[in-house]
């Protein structure tokens, strides 16, 4: 299924005790229609805040319901924030998290003085100037393989910390300023602490050509903070490399 979802009241993908998740309502909404246990795995496990766009989730049933059926039944029983975009049937080994080659990420960022209502939920209000031209060569430093150690938690119990990111550019929209990157992987507060450190170099308080020693140094304390979940979107998963 590709679902997409507004994360704003929700603490995230995965299921938590005593807290309401995107996992745990499309699981519970799905069982009760299709009267069998049904547990669903996603792509990307995004954080409380966090929306998607096109999130992937699959899941073995033992019923016979159409697709169609499936997709138009769900979305009565759902959420406004939750949606079901469209469902095919997999093969049986398929899986949405092991099966994933990439993801794409955007982050928005509203600048100005008074930013819309309609933007505002999901984008980190910056009042003042931006260097867009510095952030697009900081952004662009990000690109290749590189140690992400300085852009995840000192406590992650990741041991390999390298990922390829395949694309990582600023695009602007008048008032907006768009980060996107897609890659093979991403870390926790990866991408939502490259988005920070971005706004430091915006700001003038880190410099463009800063990015490689940030990188180099495998230091978190290097890096900038972790941006707020409220301007973060998965995009897209990618199944197959050659798509990155």
């Amino acid at each position: 299924m590709i679902v997409a979802y507004v994360g704003t009241r929700f603490a995230g993908w995965q299921v938590q005790p005593g807290r309401e998740t995107i996992q745990g309502v499309l699981e519970r909404r799905t069982s009760a229609m299709l009267q069998e246990t049904v547990r669903i795995a996603g792509a990307g496990r995004t954080d409380a805040g966090v929306h998607a766009r096109g999130q992937v989730a699959s899941m073995t049933i033992g019923s016979r319901v159409p697709v169609e059926g499936l997709v138009r039944g769900l979305n009565a029983l759902l959420p406004e924030e939750i949606r079901v975009l469209r469902a095919e049937e997999a093969p049986p080994a398929f899986h949405a998290r092991a099966d994933a080659r990439g993801k794409e990420y955007r982050y928005l960022i509203a600048r100005g003085d008074v930013a819309s209502p309609f933007v505002l939920p999901f984008a980190l209000p910056a009042r003042g100037r931006l260097d867009v031209e510095a952030m697009r060569a900081a952004a662009r430093a990000f690109q290749g393989r590189h140690d992400f150690t300085s852009f995840c938690p000192a406590a992650s119990p990741i041991e390999d910390k390298t990922r390829t990111i395949h694309l990582s550019e600023i695009v602007e929209d008048g008032d907006l300023v768009e980060y996107r990157v897609r890659g093979d992987g991403f870390l926790h507060h990866m991408v939502r602490t490259m988005a920070g450190t971005l706004v430091l170099v915006g700001r003038g308080r880190l410099t463009a050509d800063s990015i490689g020693g940030i990188l180099a140094e495998r230091d978190r304390r290097r890096a900038g903070p972790v941006a707020p979940a409220r301007g973060l979107t998965l995009e897209k998963v990618f199944y197959h490399e050659e798509a990155l």
